[in-house]
């Protein structure tokens, strides 16, 4: 599936399960099972419980997801140029 495909939503670390999944909180309530995507891990970027981030999740099935980007604390994502 193409990055584009996936469906990009908010969310908060509820908790850590084991084999570097996570427990999301989205916005809307519900819950899912998320993994770092391969740039985060890449790059070392560390997530842990309470960390707002952003989510890519299939159309398919809700219930899994990418953490895609971590949000720093006390601010929000700066806005991309050009869309």
């Amino acid at each position: 599936m193409a990055k584009s495909d996936l469906v990009t939503v908010s969310g908060q670390v509820e908790k850590i399960l084991g084999g570097g999944r996570y427990l999301v909180k989205l916005d809307n309530d519900h819950k899912i099972t998320a993994q770092l995507s391969g740039r985060m891990r890449r790059f070392h970027i560390r997530v842990i419980t309470g960390d707002r981030v952003q989510c890519g999740v299939s159309p398919y099935d809700h219930t899994h997801g990418f953490i895609t980007y971590r949000e720093p604390p006390g601010g929000r994502r700066p806005t991309e140029q050009g869309s």
